[in-house]
Formats: C-alpha cells, sequence, structure tokens
C-alpha cells in the first residue's frame, strides 16, 4: 500500500478515539475542559494506538444541549478557547500521526443562529424558507404528529411568524430545511471552511435526519411488539410511531452525494450517525454501501442496554450480510449518549478485556469513548448534579447523559488532574482509582489491555480491512474467520463466566492459519 493510499483510506478499519471536549481537560481553571487542554493531551492519545480523534462540538453555542445546538457554525466558543487554539490542536495531532475529525451538527441550528433569527422574522425575508416552517390545523394545533426525540411534540408555536417550526430535539433547536439548495450549499461551504482548516474528515451528527417528507404526512402508529428503546429511552413515546416521514427520507442521498463531492479533493472521510431503530440496516447500506456518499457510518446494535452474548452478535452480523451486505459499519460500544458499557452490561474487569479484543476484531472501523480504554464505569449523579435537559425531562426513570460524561482522571490530584476547580460534573470517587497515571503503573490494566488490542489490530491487516466469514455461537463461544490476501486468523471468544468450548472464562484466542 502506498503513502497515498494510507492516508486517504485510513479510515478503512481504523480506530477513532472520541473526545468530550468540556470534560476531557481544562487549562484555565473554570471547571470546563478546553481546546487548549485536547491539544496538552494529544501524546496520550497517540499513545494508544488509534488513527484518528474525533472531537464532539466546540462551536459557538447557547449550550441549551452542550453544543449540538450551534450559533456559529464558524466560531468558537469562548468556553473552549480561541481559533488559535484549534489550530494547534489540528498541529500537533498531525504531528503525533493522528488525523483530526469534528462533528458537525448540520441538521439543525440554535434558535440563537442569525439564520434563524432572520428566518422567524417575516414569511418573505431572504431566509424565510431556510427552515421547516408550517401553518396551523384549522383548529391552530400542529401541523402533523410527529414527535420530538426529547419528548412532546416537534412543533413550536412562533407568534411572530404565526406558524409553527419544526424541531426534532429541542424546541431551541429548528430543524433546517433541507428542500431549499441555498440551505445545502451554505453547510457545504461551512464544511470547506474546516477542510481548508486541515480537519481530516467529519462525524456527521443524525445524518438522517436532513430532509423531512415535503407533504408533512403523519407519522403511522409502530406495534409495541417493534419498538426499541436504542435510538430514543423506552419512556419516550417517541418510540410510539413509526418515523417514516420525519426522518429518513430518500432526497438524502443525493445530498450526501453532493457533500462528498466537496470533499473528494481533500482526501476527507465521513462517519455518520444513522438515528433509526427500525431501517437502520436498511440505511447504512444506502449512505455507506454505495461510493461516492459516506465512508462509514455509526451504527447502534452494541450501544443499547440489551446484554451481548455470542449469540447476539452473531444476530447482527447475520442481519448486516443479509441487509446491508456492501455497507461499511462503525462500531461502538460507549460514547457520549449513552449509559458506559462497564455499567450497562454490567461487566467485571476480565469481561471488558474480552469484549475490547473482540472489538478490535470485528470487520468495519471501531470508535472508542474517552475513559472506555480507563475502563470507567457510569457515574451516579443526583439529580441537582444534572445538567442534561434530557435526563432532568425523563428523571428517574431516564437519568440523562451526565453519567457518562464525567471529567477524564489523569491522576489523583485535585479533581483527578481534570481542573484546579469545581468541575461542570463532578468526578465520581471510583473514577479516582481508575486514573491513567494509576493504570500506566500497572502491566495488568484495562490501559495497558486496549494498548495491546489496538496493537492487535494495527499488526494484522486482515483485523483491518480483510473479510469476515464462519460466525456462529456454540453456547457462550463467539466464533469467526477474518481473512486477507496476507493472513487468515481464526477468532475465538468465551463470552462467559464458565469454562465452555477448550476456553477458560472470558478467554479470546486468536490463531493464524
Amino acid at each position: 500500500m502506498n503513502l497515498t493510499e494510507q492516508t486517504t483510506d485510513w479510515w478503512k478499519g481504523g480506530i477513532i478515539y472520541q473526545i468530550y471536549p468540556r470534560s476531557f481537560q481544562d487549562t484555565t481553571g473554570d471547571g470546563v475542559g478546553d481546546l487548549a487542554g485536547i491539544a496538552q493531551r494529544l501524546p496520550y492519545v497517540a499513545s494508544l494506538g488509534v488513527d484518528a480523534v474525533w472531537i464532539s462540538p466546540f462551536f459557538t453555542s447557547p449550550m441549551k444541549d452542550f453544543g449540538y445546538d450551534v450559533s456559529d457554525y464558524c466560531g468558537i466558543d469562548p468556553i473552549f478557547g480561541r481559533m488559535e487554539d484549534f489550530d494547534w490542536l489540528v498541529e500537533r495531532a498531525h504531528e503525533l500521526g493522528l488525523k483530526v475529525m469534528i462533528d458537525l451538527v448540520m441538521s439543525h441550528t440554535s434558535d440563537q443562529h442569525p439564520w434563524f433569527k432572520e428566518s422567524r422574522a417575516s414569511r418573505d425575508n431572504p431566509r424565510a424558507d431556510w427552515y421547516v416552517w408550517s401553518d396551523p390545523k384549522p383548529d391552530g394545533t400542529a401541523p402533523n404528529n410527529w414527535l420530538s426525540i426529547f419528548g412532546g411534540s416537534a412543533w413550536q408555536w412562533d407568534a411572530r411568524r404565526e406558524q409553527y417550526y419544526l424541531h426534532n430535539f429541542l424546541t431551541s433547536q429548528p430543524d433546517l430545511n433541507f428542500h431549499n439548495p441555498a440551505v445545502q450549499d451554505a453547510l457545504i461551504e461551512m464544511a470547506r471552511f474546516w477542510l481548508d482548516k486541515g480537519v481530516d474528515g467529519f462525524r456527521l451528527d443524525t445524518i438522517n435526519f436532513y430532509f423531512h417528507d415535503a407533504q408533512l404526512r403523519d407519522n403511522p402508529a409502530l406495534p409495541p411488539e417493534l419498538r426499541k428503546a436504542d435510538t430514543a429511552p423506552a419512556v419516550n413515546p417517541y418510540n410510539h410511531q413509526s418515523h417514516r416521514y420525519s426522518k429518513s427520507q430518500p432526497e438524502n442521498l443525493a445530498f450526501l452525494e453532493k457533500f462528498n463531492q466537496a470533499l473528494t479533493p481533500y482526501g476527507a472521510s465521513v462517519v455518520g450517525e444513522i438515528g433509526d431503530s427500525e431501517r437502520g440496516l436498511e440505511l447504512l447500506e444506502d449512505y455507506t454501501g454505495v461510493p461516492g456518499r459516506v465512508q462509514m457510518s455509526y451504527v447502534f446494535d452494541f450501544l443499547s442496554g440489551d446484554d451481548l452474548p455470542a449469540a447476539r452478535v452473531v444476530e447482527v452480523f447475520e442481519r448486516l450480510q443479509a441487509i446491508a451486505p456492501n455497507a461499511w459499519p462503525c462500531w461502538a460500544m460507549s460514547n457520549h449518549d449513552v449509559v458506559r458499557h462497564i455499567s450497562r452490561w454490567n461487566l467485571s474487569e476480565q469481561a471488558a478485556k474480552a469484549y475490547a479484543t473482540v472489538l478490535v476484531c470485528l470487520r468495519g472501523s471501531v470508535c472508542l469513548y474517552q475513559g472506555e480504554e480507563l475502563g470507567l464505569p457510569e457515574a451516579e449523579l443526583r439529580f441537582e448534579d444534572l445538567r442534561d435537559p434530557y435526563g432532568i425531562e425523563f428523571w428517574p426513570e431516564f437519568k440523562g447523559r451526565d453519567g457518562c460524561r464525567t471529567p477524564m482522571v489523569w491522576d489523583m490530584g485535585v479533581n483527578g488532574g481534570f481542573s484546579t476547580s469545581q468541575p461542570w460534573l463532578p468526578v465520581p470517587h471510583a473514577h479516582l482509582q481508575r486514573t491513567v497515571v494509576g493504570q500506566e503503573a500497572d502491566a495488568q490494566s484495562m490501559l495497558h489491555h486496549y494498548r495491546w488490542a489496538i496493537g492487535l489490530r494495527r499488526k494484522h491487516s486482515a483485523l483491518r480491512g480483510g473479510t469476515m466469514t464462519d460466525i456462529r455461537a456454540q453456547g457462550p463461544v463467539l466464533s469467526f474467520r477474518r481473512a486477507d490476501a496476507q493472513q487468515t486468523l481464526q477468532i475465538r471468544a468465551n463470552l462467559s463466566d464458565q469454562d465452555a468450548e477448550g476456553l477458560t472464562p472470558w478467554q479470546v484466542q486468536i490463531i493464524e492459519g
């Protein structure tokens, strides 16, 4: 493989490390992480052996949804620093051999964005149709039955225009109208701004939410037996609908091709986030299985609350082969939106190491979430400590996303070495037993295991880009074959705490030939 191929195809089988900027490293003493802190800690990230970092949003924002509500796409929120900090971060990452992916939230903006302020001012201004507006029904109610992921109707009344606007998330996150070509062009121009800054690609938030049904047809009901809780928690009535018209529209494909064309001269890569419990794999095939759209996409199968026995892994890959044979998934077990998998699956240290090994052996790319390599459990927070509007809305049945967003623990110093002052979320005492410094000194630690597992994937070309066949479960033992032109590997993993099929509890066996 030549250098050019390595540069442009790094994503294929690559490992991406997700950084949540608020919680990685604070350098200013305000209790919130920042870009300079990320740059400072990049040598640690590089030491893991990963290919890239994905940095969650750091754009100018009122922070109602902690950066996923953007008010200036080309600005950096002062809490995270200045543009010079970002430039330094990119330069430092590239020096260390790391690619930089940033999180683009294009389906919606903040209601504080100048585009929305102009759009809501009247029905006939230049940006009047940059967002999704609709008249009420004759009785004054919302245009249709669409629901918001964050609870309640997806429509919010605006007295200025005497119309409703669409928001699939918070009422302060109005949806952009992708049916307007000017909106598409403005977003592509914004992406070019960051590519010119040196970023290597994007994680596209809620990639299937860009378009809505132009006729605003009602979503049909979803039978209880088909409901899943991997996109929204079970207590959310959002799961009661089949979201046939509010998202995942066919027009999205043409936009993704247009977006990809803009990225091609830069050699940039994209990982999309498909949020669709019913049609996730179909969309994965549509979005990533056809060249010229999206290179890879986040899948939610291992991010749900369900345990992950061998049989379920087999089931996921059988469905993948049947529905999305040409797709390229990006696997993750934890991220900034779900309970950390150590707690979610109630894993012992040994079990967590086994799952980490299996993860790096799967066909596809991999996303790791900060602190996962330390084996951090979910933080138990009091209601008064919550910052996440999602958790505040559905407490206590759903405690929100703050428990996985607590600060990174670097050492046994004040606040785990994260900040010299009170952090925006508390540092759990349990996490202080699992610091980076502490685990560096322990050859048997989770941190060293993750380094070994990532090294395994870098060492074996078959694990990065090879085929994956003969996937089966014999009781708790998962087995499959990975192969390319250079090598064949047989993987066997006992995903249980009992001896099985000649393997000790939680043993993973990798045999060449």
